[in-house]
């Protein structure tokens, strides 16, 4: 993995050590997925709002933005109007950016 998905470095640490421990039977499968949940970078619902506030704070515009998202430059505008609401992978790019800035996923 090149680029973190981690919520900060001290979490990555620990999810490296779990895995570690896992691939050699110490740590079981149910612990893992609730270390996964625990360490990487949380999902949050957006609205038009915080994505218009984030692709300014980026300072960006929406085709900018949705090359970035690899979305259209329209999705992007339907998200700030509200019309459409990001999920999935989308929604996993837009918390990366929030957390970590656009230079994360450029």
């Amino acid at each position: 993995m090149t680029k973190s998905c981690y919520r900060n470095s001290r979490l990555e640490v620990l999810h490296r050590t779990g895995a570690a421990l896992a691939s050699v039977g110490a740590l079981d499968k149910a612990t893992m997925r609730d270390l996964d949940a625990f360490c990487l970078t949380e999902v949050e619902d957006l609205t038009g709002a915080d994505i218009r506030a984030l692709r300014e704070r980026e300072h960006v515009s929406q085709g900018i933005f949705a090359r970035h998202l690899n979305v259209s430059a329209k999705l992007v505008s339907d998200w700030e109007s509200g019309v459409k609401r990001p999920s999935g992978p989308s929604l996993k790019l837009l918390a990366l950016v929030r957390t970590k800035g656009l230079a994360a996923i450029a």
